[in-house]
């Protein structure tokens, strides 16, 4: 039996304050330790051993998968850090708070940049504080690789190839892997796994800190079942693919 387990990171701060965030690397709340740690003790339940981790280059998702990694006592296993399991990046909208936003540019709008799948915010350039060209986490990277703005669509085409080179194969020798990215990045992934349509992503949700348990058929990234492990915070999730054929 292979596990795969995907845990969006604990509330961050500008969660908290209902800002966009996308690629600024806030930290957790103290709520968001709270969340990280209940999914450690969630997990440790579930008593499965993890052969590696992935997570971004965002300390909110790292932090995460750190204090997931404490509760279950799996400190050992090798991590990988990528900025490709980043969240997407917002452009502009980086910063601003969603209600002044929707008052800004009306709530049509800010409703097709945050649940359309193909319409990125607008951009940002290099000399913008938030584009990633300026953060020293991203020297040695190539800046036209680096976004400036992002559809789900956008962040799908550079988190799914990251995860068909570098994570799909360890599932596929049955290694137990965890991911600790974000909301985008991980709907990237269930998009994936789930099969879910271009119109229908959008509208699924990951949870704050709340474990999404997928059991994977032997061999393969099939999804055998699926569910988040806090019930009083789960929120729907698309049908498995071919549990009606």
């Amino acid at each position: 039996m292979t596990h795969l387990v995907l845990i969006r990171h604990g509330q961050s701060k500008w969660n908290k304050e209902n800002r966009f965030t996308g690629w600024v690397d806030v930290d957790l709340t103290a709520d968001g330790v709270k969340e990280a740690k209940k999914a450690g003790k969630l997990l440790k339940a579930e008593k499965i051993k993890f052969d590696v981790g992935f997570t971004s280059f965002q300390r909110r998702a790292i932090r995460t998968l750190w204090l997931t990694l404490e509760g279950i006592e799996q400190f050992h296993i090798p991590v990988t850090k990528d900025w490709h399991l980043n969240e997407r990046h917002y452009g502009e909208l980086t910063g601003l708070n969603k209600e002044e936003t929707k008052k800004k540019h009306g709530e049509k709008q800010v409703h097709i940049w945050r649940r359309s799948f193909d319409t990125p915010p607008p951009q940002i350039g290099p000399d913008h504080e938030y584009h990633p060209a300026n953060d020293p986490k991203y020297e040695g990277f190539d800046p036209s690789e680096l976004p400036g703005g992002e559809s789900l669509e956008l962040t799908t085409k550079r988190v799914l190839p990251y995860f068909q080179s570098q994570i799909a194969p360890f599932l596929r020798v049955n290694s137990n892997v965890i991911i600790s990215a974000h909301g985008n990045s991980l709907r990237a992934l269930m998009k994936e796994l789930f099969q879910v349509s271009d119109k229908d992503i959008p509208g699924y949700e990951f949870p704050t800190g709340n474990p999404l348990l997928i059991e994977l058929e032997e061999g393969s990234t099939d999804v055998k079942s699926a569910r988040f492990l806090d019930e009083t915070r789960a929120k729907e999730l698309p049908p498995i693919p071919g549990a009606n054929a």
